[in-house]
C-alpha cells in the first residue's frame, strides 16, 4: 500500500508550499528545545537491541494507542518480550488511520530504515529483521541516529537532583550535536507530595545543605541552579496543571515549609502560597542567569489510579485539563516584571480553549528590544498534529505576531520523534501556500521563505540565550 508520508509533497497542497519546502524548510539544521530524550544514552553511544527498545519503549504516544485498541499492559509497557510488543504494535498502525501516529510512524520508519510500506501484520516480520540488521551499524547507534537527522542542538530534560554526569561527558566529547540540560523544577514545588521531606534529604546529599529552613532551602537551590548553568542549562520547565498563583511572602512559605520539616501535612491553603513563593523566586532566579522560563498549562496528570500504579506519573495517560486562569498567570508575570525580573517566557497549554488567551498575552509584556519577550509556544501534546498546529499557527498570526514565534520541539523520549519537525515544518509551508493562494499573503517565494527559516530555525537560534561555551570539568 502507498502512503501519503512517503510523497515527496506529503501535505504540500499548493506549489508554492512545495518550493517553500523542498527549496526553503527541509535542509534547516534543528534546534530541539524542549524533548525528554535520555542523556545517559547519548552520552553512551548507546546501540540499541531491536526495533522495540529504539521505537515503542520510550515513546508514550504509541503505549496510548494500544490503550485505546485494548492491548493488555503487559504487552505494551510489561514484561512481554520485545517482539511481541513489536507485534502488536504493527497490528495497531493500521487502525491509527487519522491520528498524528499514522503519519509519524510511517515517516520514522522511512526515514531512518528505508520502509516505504504501510506496517501491519502481513509485513512486520520483514520490517523487524531488516530495521533490526540497521541497528547493528554504527550509523543507528544513539548519536548517529540524531546527526543524521540534521540536529544541530537538542535540550533534555533533567531534574534537580540529577548528576549531569552525562552532559559533562557530551560536553568533553566530539559529538557533533549540542545536547544540554534543562531543567524540570517541579519537585522543589511539591511540598503536598508525601515524598517531599524524603527529596529534602536528597537535595541535602546533592548540595551539602541541610534544610532546615526556608533560607535553606533557596541557598540550596541556587548551588542547584548554579550547577546546571556550569554545563549550559539556559532554560527552565514548570508543568502547572492548575496555575492557581497569587502573591505570597516568605514568612507564609515558611510556615507550610515548617510543617512538612515536622512530618506533618501541609493544608491546601499553605501548599498554594508555597508554590507561589517559590516559583515568583525561581522566576527571578531565572531571569538574574538569563534563563528562559518555560510554563506547560492545562494538562490533567490524574486519571487512572490503576495505571499510575503500573506505569508510574509518566505513563502517556493524561488527559486535557480545564483552561488557564489567565487573570493569575498575568498577575504572575506582572510581579516580575515590576522587580525588573521577568525572564524571557515561553507558555505552552494543553488546553486550546486558551490559544487566543496566550495569543494575545504575549503582546502584554515587552522589553526593549527583545522580540516576543513573551511566547506563545508550539502546539504541545494533544495539540501537535495537523489540525492543532494549523491552529496555533493561525491563531498566533491573527492574535500576535506569526513572525516572532520560536518554533517547534518534540517534548518526545524518542531518538526517532525529529521527523516531527519535518512534519511541522511541512505544515507550515502548507500554511503559508494557502494564505499566498487566498491573497491574505503575497504569492512570493521569497518574502514566504524567510518565514519559513525563522519559524523552522533562525528565531530558535538567536531568541534562545545559547551559552557559547560549556564547561567539561
Amino acid at each position: 500500500m502507498k502512503l501519503p508520508s512517503t510523497d515527496d509533497h506529503f501535505l504540500l497542497r499548493t506549489s508554492v508550499a512545495r518550493r517553500l519546502y523542498h527549496e526553503h524548510a527541509a535542509t534547516l539544521p534543528i534546534i530541539d528545545f524542549h524533548s525528554h530524550l535520555d542523556p545517559v544514552a547519548l552520552a553512551a553511544d548507546k546501540a540499541f537491541r531491536d526495533l522495540s527498545e529504539l521505537w515503542i519503549e520510550p515513546d508514550q504516544y504509541k503505549h496510548r494507542a494500544m490503550r485505546l485498541l485494548g492491548v493488555p499492559e503487559r504487552v505494551i509497557t510489561g514484561g512481554a518480550s520485545p517482539r511481541e510488543k513489536f507485534d502488536h504494535w504493527a497490528a495497531a498502525v493500521p487502525q491509527t488511520a487519522g491520528n498524528p501516529l499514522f503519519h509519524w510512524s510511517a515517516l520514522e520508519l522511512l526515514r531512518v530504515f528505508g520502509v516505504r510500506d504501510l506496517l501491519s501484520p502481513a509485513n512486520a516480520a520483514e520490517v523487524w529483521d531488516a530495521a533490526g540488521a540497521q541497528l547493528r551499524r554504527p550509523s543507528h547507534r544513539a548519536q548517529a541516529l540524531l546527526a543524521s537527522a540534521r540536529v544541530e542542538l537538542v535540550c533534555t530534560s533533567d531534574r534537580w537532583l540529577d548528576d549531569l554526569a552525562a552532559h559533562r561527558a557530551l560536553a568533553a566529547s566530539a559529538y557533533s550535536v549540542r545536547v544540554l540540560p534543562s531543567l524540570r523544577a517541579d519537585d522543589a514545588l511539591a511540598i503536598d507530595d508525601p515524598g517531599y521531606s524524603g527529596w529534602l534529604d536528597a537535595l541535602a546529599g546533592s548540595t551539602g545543605v541541610v534544610v532546615r529552613d526556608l533560607d535553606g532551602l533557596l541557598h540550596a537551590l541556587s548551588l542547584r541552579l548554579d550547577h546546571f548553568a556550569s554545563l549550559g542549562c539556559v532554560l527552565a520547565d514548570h508543568g502547572v496543571d492548575v496555575f492557581d498563583y497569587r502573591p505570597a511572602t516568605a514568612t507564609a512559605a515558611a510556615a507550610g515549609l515548617k510543617r512538612v520539616l515536622a512530618r506533618q501535612a501541609v493544608t491546601p491553603e499553605e501548599s498554594r502560597d508555597f508554590r507561589s513563593f517559590l516559583l515568583a523566586h525561581l522566576g527571578e532566579a531565572y531571569a538574574k542567569r538569563g534563563w528562559v522560563l518555560q510554563l506547560h498549562l492545562g494538562a490533567q496528570r490524574r486519571t487512572s489510579s490503576r495505571l499510575r500504579r503500573l506505569v508510574g506519573g509518566a505513563g502517556g495517560f493524561a488527559t486535557i485539563g480545564g483552561p488557564a486562569d489567565i487573570a493569575a498567570l498575568c498577575r504572575y508575570l506582572d510581579d516580575l516584571e515590576l522587580k525588573e525580573a521577568l525572564p524571557r517566557t515561553i507558555l505552552y497549554s494543553l488546553n486550546p480553549a486558551d490559544f487566543p488567551s496566550l495569543a494575545a498575552v504575549t503582546g502584554s509584556f515587552a522589553e526593549d528590544g527583545v522580540r516576543s519577550k513573551v511566547q506563545f509556544g508550539p502546539a504541545w501534546w494533544f495539540n501537535d498534529q495537523a489540525h492543532g498546529i494549523r491552529l496555533h499557527l493561525d491563531t498566533l498570526a491573527h492574535i500576535g505576531l506569526l513572525s516572532t514565534f520560536v518554533g517547534m520541539t518534540t517534548d518526545s523520549r524518542s531518538l526517532l520523534s525529529m521527523v516531527r519537525h519535518e512534519y511541522f515544518r511541512r505544515l507550515l509551508c502548507d500554511y503559508l501556500g494557502e494564505q499566498a493562494r487566498a491573497g491574505t499573503l503575497p504569492d512570493d517565494v521569497e518574502f514566504l521563505a524567510g518565514l519559513v527559516r525563522a519559524l523552522s530555525y533562525e528565531n530558535a537560534r538567536t531568541w534562545l540565550p545559547l551559552p557559547t561555551s560549556v564547561s567539561s570539568s
